[in-house]
């Protein structure tokens, strides 16, 4: 079971990513996500939802040997699936808190984002390795959590950050050692959970509404440009590089 939903303690959900070897999801696993996340948030006992993985990591991003098996339609697919999944978390109506550990990459950042709040154990860390990879995105949502030239050089070099790099800017609330993960989160929930959920719904939606970026139209700009890059056929052979285990041609 790749995503699995759970009621932690008075007031607080759980949505727990689940799919070896390294939580990358497929077309199907992103919807699921997406669905669950629309779920627990519309439950009248939920207050706050805590999303966090099992295994190595928190996420791995896309199901690359999937599209590149598909084509086309997988593709399209995973593009929207993402973005379904992305927006869940922007969209729930009660806060979300991210609880990371190890690597947090591709559509990691997409979730992590778009979170309430990020708590990360110390071995945490962030990147977009897009650009190895023959695709664009959630730089939209990179940008919410590092300056904007870090994010520059990350996407360019597709090298990742630290939590406690993330932690001195502002973005990761927290930092601990990776046994007291949930601990925190649970902490940080329970606090939130004390508050009136008619309150915590309405500053949800009015912390949504003075956003100074539009999220998901920024993020559906982004993957038009990876389409474009899997059209030109250049995608392909980065995609194809990265399944084989070898250097990619980068000559194009």
């Amino acid at each position: 079971m790749a995503i699995i939903t759970n009621q932690r303690g008075p007031g607080v959900s759980e949505v727990v990513i689940d799919h070896p070897p390294v939580n990358a999801l497929d077309v199907a696993g992103w919807f699921a996500l997406a669905g669950a996340l629309e779920a627990v948030g519309q439950l009248r006992e939920s207050r706050v939802v805590i999303v966090r993985a099992e295994g190595r990591g928190f996420c791995a991003g896309v199901d690359i040997k999937e599209i590149q098996a598909g084509g086309d339609d997988v593709l399209v697919g995973a593009n929207r699936g993402c973005a379904a999944a992305f927006a869940a978390v922007y969209d729930c109506e009660v806060p979300i808190i991210a609880a990371v550990h190890g690597f947090c990459l591709g559509g990691g950042i997409g979730l992590v984002g778009n979170s309430d709040i990020i708590v990360a154990s110390e071995d945490a860390t962030f990147g977009l390795p897009e650009v190895d990879r023959g695709a664009l995105g959630a730089a939209t949502h990179l940008s919410r959590l590092v300056p904007q030239h870090r994010m520059r050089s990350m996407v360019y070099t597709a090298k990742p950050a630290t939590a406690a790099e993330l932690h001195h800017y502002g973005s990761v609330l927290e930092v601990v050692p990776r046994h007291a993960l949930l601990d925190a989160a649970d902490r940080i929930a329970a606090d939130i959970a004390a508050k009136s959920p008619s309150i915590l719904r309405r500053a949800k939606e009015s912390l949504n509404g003075i956003d100074p970026v539009d999220v998901k139209s920024s993020y559906r700009f982004e993957q038009g440009f990876t389409y474009e890059l899997h059209v030109a056929g250049v995608a392909q052979e980065q995609r194809s590089a990265f399944v084989e285990g070898r250097d990619a041609d980068t000559t194009k």
